[in-house]
């Protein structure tokens, strides 16, 4: 009974780091977007 609730706990532990993961990948996106954006305004 304790392989299956360890797999579990794997599992979900993988699942907090992949979620972790994108999310610092999606906010490192965002500030090379807006970064391009806001040097096409002020180099205007």
């Amino acid at each position: 009974m304790n392989a299956g609730n360890g797999h579990n706990q794997d599992t979900e532990r993988r699942r907090k780091g992949a979620v972790r993961t994108a999310l610092v990948l999606g906010a490192i996106a965002l500030a090379i977007y807006v970064a391009f954006i806001l040097s096409g305004v002020l180099g205007a």
